[in-house]
Parts: C-alpha cells; sequence; structure tokens
C-alpha cells in the first residue's frame, strides 16, 4: 500500500478514536485526547495530500462499506491539494481547540457532543476529495453538513435566551440552505450517472462525451448551484453569515476554509475532469457569481461591527475572487487558449491556499478575543492591544494577508489572478475583451475595501482605548490557544516567504483536470511563472520589507508611548487632556463613509424613536437612533420566499379535516397522476 493509503488510515483510525474519547471520557480528559487525536488526523491528510502532490497515486473499493454500490476512493494531485490545505488547517485548529474549550464554554465548544463530532467532521473534511464515485462522494459531503451543522448547534443550550435563539436561527438557516444543495446536488450527480452508464467518476468521465448538450448543461447547472452554496457565494450564501458567527471559533476556522474550499473542489472536479470543459455560457455565469460575491462580500464585511460575521463575509468574497479565477479558465480553456486557462486555474488555487492560512488564523485570533472578552462586538472593544499583545501580533500578520498587501500571504494569490487576466486578454475572441475588465476592477475595488475593512478591525479592536471593563480587564489566552495560533501563522510566514514551493504541486494540481498536458506552470508563451514570481518576491525581499514594516511599528508605538507619559495636559489641547473612548472612532462611524458612497447598493435602513417626558409632549426625555445595513440578498430575496412558503404552510392546513375518506381520496388522485405521467411518456 501506498503513502496515501497508509495516512488515509491513519486519518480514519485517529478520527474513529477522537470520536471515542470525546464521547466516553469524562471533561477533562476529553478535551485532551479529542483535540490530539483531531491533530493526528489533520496531520495524516497533510502527509497524504503531500505525497499525491509529489506524484503519488491511490486508489481503494471498500464493497462493504455502502452496499450494494460500494465506496470507491482516489486521490489524484487534485484531490492532494485539497487534502494537504484541509490538513495543514486542521492540525494546528486542533491544537487551538484544547485551549479554547477548556476555558471558554460560552458557545458549547467544551460539550461532549462537540468533542465527539469534531473529529468526525476533520475527517470528512479529508475524504470528500478523495471520493471517486457519485455515492462515495454524497455520502461524504452529507455526513461533512451533518457534522457542521451539529457544531454549530454546540450552543444552542448555553448563554443567555437571546445567544441560544441566535444559535438555532443560525442551524436553522444552514441546515435549510445545505440540505437544498443537497438535493440539487443529488439530482444534478444522479443524472449524470444515468444517462453515463455508471456512477464511478471513471464511467463518467467516459460517458460525459457521448451526453447532450442540453443534459451536460443540466448537469453543470444543478451541481454549480450546489458547489456553490456550499462555497458561500451570493445569493446563496444567507448561512454563511449566520453560521460561521455562532460555531465555537475553532470551528469557525475549519468551516470558513476547509470546508468552503470543497465547494471550489467539486466545481472544479465537475466542470473540468468530470464533465471535460463546456460552452463559455456556463463560465460566464461562474466568473459573473464570483465577481458578485467578490464585491459584495466584501461591501457587508466593511459594513459590519460583529468581529466574526465581518470576517464570514471576507470569506464570501475570497471564496468569489477563487471562482473569477476559475471562470475565467474555462473562457480561456473554451477559446483555445490552454496557457492562460491553466495559469488561472492556478492563481484561484493558490489564493484557496492562502485564504485558508489566512483566515483561519484571523478566527483563531477572534476566538481569542472572544475568550478572553466574551465580545464579538467592535463597538464594545478597544485597548486590547497592550492587554492581549500575542493575540493582537497574529491578528495584525492575518490581516495583512486578509487585505491582500505585500508581504502578507494573500497578495501573491490576488497578484497573480490579475496577471492572469491581464494576460488573457490575449486570448481571441470579443467576451474575453469585453468580461475581463470589469473582473479586473472587480478585483481591485475589493482589494481596495479589503484593505479599509481589516485597518478598522484591527485599529478598533486593538489599538483604540477600552470601551467597557470587559476589554479593559482581557487577559492574553492561554499557552495551547497560543500555540495554536502560533502554527498558523508560521503557515502564512512561510506562504508569503518562500511561494514557489507550492509551483509544482499547483502544475500538478492543474495538470490534472485536463486543462494542460504537462505542468502549466513551467513554461508557456505568456512567460509568467510561479518561480519567476517567487524570484520577484524573493524571501530576502518579503523579509526586509517584513522587518521594516516592523521596526516602523515598534518605533510608532515607542513615540506614543513617551508621549503619554509626558502627561495628560497640553498648553494647545485648552487643558483638555488626553482623549477618552467616546471620542475615538468606533467601527460603525469607520465605516460611514463608504457606506455613503454604496448607499444605493446597501441600502441602509435608520429607525428614530422620540420618547416624550411624562409631564408634556412637548419635552422630549430621550432620543434612540438606529441604524443598521441588512443583506439585502436576505432582505428582497428570501425574505419574501420565507413569508410566502409560510402563508402556503398555512393555507394547507384546511387540506388536513381529519377525514380518513378525503385522504384516501388523496391517495387516489395521487395514484391516477402518475399513472397518466407513466403512460404519457414514450
Amino acid at each position: 500500500m501506498s503513502v496515501i493509503g497508509h495516512a488515509t488510515e491513519a486519518a480514519v483510525a485517529s478520527a474513529a478514536a477522537g470520536a471515542l474519547c470525546g464521547a466516553a471520557l469524562p471533561r477533562r480528559w476529553r478535551l485532551v485526547t479529542s483535540g490530539i487525536c483531531t491533530a493526528a488526523t489533520g496531520a495524516a491528510g497533510l502527509a497524504a495530500g503531500t505525497a499525491a502532490l509529489r506524484g503519488a497515486r491511490w486508489s481503494a473499493f471498500l464493497p462493504g462499506v455502502l452496499p450494494p454500490t460500494g465506496v470507491h476512493l482516489a486521490v489524484d494531485a487534485l484531490s492532494g491539494l485539497f487534502m494537504a490545505v484541509a490538513g495543514g488547517v486542521i492540525l494546528p485548529v486542533a491544537v487551538y481547540g484544547i485551549g479554547y474549550a477548556a476555558g471558554h464554554t460560552g458557545h458549547g465548544a467544551a460539550s461532549r457532543t462537540a468533542q465527539a463530532v469534531l473529529p468526525l467532521f476533520a475527517l470528512t473534511l479529508l475524504l470528500v476529495p478523495a471520493a471517486a464515485s457519485v455515492c462515495s462522494f454524497l455520502l461524504l459531503w452529507e455526513l461533512m453538513a451533518l457534522t457542521s451543522l451539529l457544531l454549530v448547534l454546540a450552543g444552542h443550550r448555553s448563554g443567555p435566551p437571546a445567544a441560544r435563539a441566535a444559535v438555532r436561527a443560525a442551524g436553522l438557516w444552514y441546515g435549510v440552505m445545505t440540505q437544498l444543495g443537497f438535493l440539487l446536488l443529488l439530482a444534478g450527480t444522479a443524472l449524470f450517472a444515468a444517462r453515463a452508464g455508471g456512477e464511478t467518476f471513471t464511467a463518467l468521465r467516459d460517458g460525459a462525451h457521448h451526453l447532450p448538450s442540453a443534459v451536460r448543461g443540466t448537469v453543470f447547472v444543478l451541481t454549480a448551484a450546489a458547489f456553490a452554496a456550499k462555497a458561500g457565494a451570493v445569493p446563496l450564501h444567507p448561512w454563511l453569515p449566520r453560521a460561521h458567527p455562532e460555531a465555537p471559533s475553532h470551528v469557525s476556522a475549519l468551516m470558513s476554509t476547509a470546508m468552503v474550499n470543497l465547494g471550489i473542489y467539486g466545481l472544479v472536479r465537475t466542470g473540468f475532469d468530470l464533465l471535460d470543459g463546456g460552452p463559455r455560457w456556463w463560465w460566464l455565469g461562474v466568473l459573473a457569481t464570483g465577481a458578485l460575491s467578490a464585491a459584495y462580500g466584501i461591501l457587508q464585511a466593511a459594513m459590519a461591527s460583529d468581529l466574526k460575521r465581518l470576517l464570514a463575509y471576507s470569506t464570501s468574497e475570497n471564496l468569489g475572487l477563487a471562482l473569477i479565477g476559475v471562470g475565467a479558465a474555462g473562457l480561456f480553456a473554451d477559446a483555445g487558449g490552454g496557457a492562460p486557462a491553466a495559469l488561472a486555474l492556478a492563481a484561484a488555487l493558490l489564493h484557496l491556499v492562502n485564504h485558508a492560512a489566512f483566515k483561519s488564523l484571523l478566527f483563531c485570533a477572534a476566538g481569542s478575543v472572544l475568550r478572553a472578552t466574551g465580545l464579538r462586538d467592535l463597538d464594545r472593544m478597544g485597548g486590547l492591544r497592550s492587554r492581549m499583545p500575542v493575540t493582537a501580533g497574529f491578528f495584525a500578520l492575518a490581516a495583512l494577508g486578509a487585505a491582500a498587501l505585500p508581504p502578507g500571504n494573500g497578495f501573491l494569490g490576488e497578484w497573480l489572478l490579475l496577471q492572469s487576466l491581464i494576460h488573457g486578454l490575449a486570448v481571441p475572441g470579443l467576451v474575453t475583451a469585453l468580461v475581463l475588465p470589469p473582473a479586473v476592477a472587480v478585483i481591485a475595488l475589493s482589494a481596495g475595501l479589503a484593505a479599509a475593512v481589516f485597518v478598522k478591525a484591527l485599529g478598533v479592536a486593538f489599538f483604540a482605548r477600552p470601551r467597557g471593563r470587559r476589554a479593559a480587564e482581557a487577559r492574553e489566552s492561554p499557552p495551547a490557544v497560543l500555540a495554536g495560533m502560533g502554527l498558523l501563522a508560521a503557515l502564512c510566514a512561510a506562504l508569503a516567504l518562500v511561494p514557489g514551493v507550492l509551483g509544482d504541486g499547483l502544475s500538478a494540481a492543474v495538470a490534472a483536470t485536463g486543462l494542460a498536458d504537462g505542468p502549466p506552470l513551467t513554461g508557456g508563451p505568456l512567460g509568467v511563472r510561479l518561480d519567476r514570481l517567487a524570484t520577484t518576491l524573493s524571501p530576502l525581499w518579503a523579509a526586509c520589507a517584513l522587518t521594516a514594516c516592523l521596526i516602523t511599528a515598534a518605533a510608532l508605538a515607542r513615540i506614543l508611548a513617551r508621549r503619554r507619559r509626558r502627561g495628560n495636559a497640553r498648553l494647545w489641547d485648552c487643558g483638555g487632556g488626553a482623549p477618552t473612548a467616546r471620542m475615538a472612532y468606533t467601527a460603525t462611524s469607520f465605516a460611514e463613509p463608504l457606506q455613503r458612497v454604496f448607499d444605493r447598493v446597501l441600502a441602509p435602513e435608520q429607525d428614530v424613536r422620540v420618547t416624550a417626558a411624562p409631564e408634556s409632549a412637548y419635552l422630549v426625555e430621550r432620543v434612540r437612533f438606529r441604524r443598521r445595513v441588512p443583506d439585502r440578498f436576505e432582505h428582497r430575496l428570501y425574505r419574501p420566499l420565507l413569508e410566502a412558503v409560510t402563508a402556503l404552510g398555512h393555507a394547507s392546513r384546511r387540506l388536513a379535516t381529519g377525514s380518513v375518506h378525503l385522504y384516501l381520496g388523496y391517495g387516489f388522485c395521487g395514484l391516477v397522476a402518475l399513472l397518466l405521467v407513466l403512460a404519457a411518456r414514450p
């Protein structure tokens, strides 16, 4: 058996042991043992994925696991990339989760259910890319959805009533959206397997060439919608900003990186590998969805004052950027541009790798703040840099990557994505000439807004003055939490300083999709290669830039500290003294200028309530002003739909009269209708 097979077996054994320990052991022991087993599962997945990226292959058939079809597993370079990314995130997040769950029970992170389900969830993140048949993929996909739903609902019995209600609402939204996506995926893959003559991926590849174009298009639309919903693409995203904030922070880190990445994996595997590409209208839809997700996601993140909700919308933005790369790759491939297509897909995959690193660190840092203060509202934070300096440093490092600024690791993927779109203008065709400039503009807009978003988050939460007792009395997190964040920070730094090590793996992953016969990043007419990019952003240059940034930040901090020690009163401030927390920007006030610019897009709502004094209606006792920016898609699309479904449910109660004769009539009419449909078929 190959290295991949042994590593996969080790991952399954570790996850099973972790689930048993989490379910059977007492609280003190289950946190450590379940966390260690989850970390071992991630390490095994990382080893299997790395071996696949280096050229190893593995397949297995388990006939007794899922009768009568059995379970088919196969790992190639594309599967290995997503397994390696998932394993590389699971390992440090599991270490972080040990310390997080030990001292923070507000989200049910230490409950028996959460500790038993977490290793199984980690295992599904590794096995979904390894599935090699329709039944195996659907089984593992549904297990991933079920385990993640249980983890989201971990805190539905803890905390105040409002918090418990929010967790239940998030679980309901997530459960409904993920099951609707599963139904679309089931319909698409079932149609594909029925018309291709087999349910293994090998049979699907062979049968895809003989399918009518209408069937291929239907399969792609159904499966792409399901995968886009899992990736949090707009307008199928409402579950994401609800579920991620309510889940335990280490679970949010896994959901917002490894899990949503599998939506992109499914789209790439189905669209490029199994269906062998398609017409341009497929990829125009993918590109348009990605552009909408990137722009709308970062706008909502800019307006959010809930730190974890801000990060959730940022996930929608980053997955939208990846969808732009996938859509551009499909367009270039349809126009005959093999090298530009391979480069665009490589840029999308590279961005997913970098996003997994910095976003998991951001969620873990947010969880560290939540554990120390019990707060997610940025408007109530402040002053955490001096109280939690290590967490602040980790958050700043991850924010640098999320803002796509050098030397952060997020810069590399977005820069390569821009380069692929710009060089893609050389691909002949009117469609590419019309579509690519707006796509470049969307990427530039999202990058600029992302910088503003994370300046807001970092400045308001860590560098402003404390706005409450909880923020003023915060303490740094325990060693296990810091160790997990330290591993993620090291991963971010490695991806930023030595990007060239990803070249061969990305080349193999792109080649596995069938876009190119050979390694697409080792040459080509465009002259844009990852190793040349690595030379441009050499480790020495990046290290010098990082050192300069650190020296500048330390000098500024020293200057500010000296000014603070000189005393509060100044001759030029009229004796007013140092500014208070009420004088500093809040997250809401920081975002207000951006809100005015995009007022028509965001459609903010405001409410003014004036309370008159008891003595006279002309005297005002209190004025309450409330302004919020709702999710416009949820407000305009989902709310009317939910109201219509609710009204239909109330109206359908009239059919349930309790009469047995009426129910028998319903059954008879249904049987007659079914027979008529069957008789009408040729």
